[in-house]
């Protein structure tokens, strides 16, 4: 099985980052973006840097 970590198409707050990766965790978005909001100092970094890195996730038509 090969899967790729992308931003979600299905799951999109802002970016979609929380949700491609409780996509490709096989977790919940919700509990994505709480574990980000808890780590707040670090995790402001981080989302910017994968928002500008992830690949769009192209939807299945």
């Amino acid at each position: 099985m090969n899967r790729k970590l992308n931003k979600s198409f299905k799951s999109k707050s802002i970016h979609g980052v929380c949700g491609g990766i409780a996509e490709y965790l096989g977790l919940y978005p919700f509990g994505v973006r709480l574990v980000f909001i808890i780590a707040l100092p670090f995790s402001i970094v981080l989302y910017i840097l994968l928002a500008n890195t992830l690949d769009e996730e192209v939807p299945y038509l």
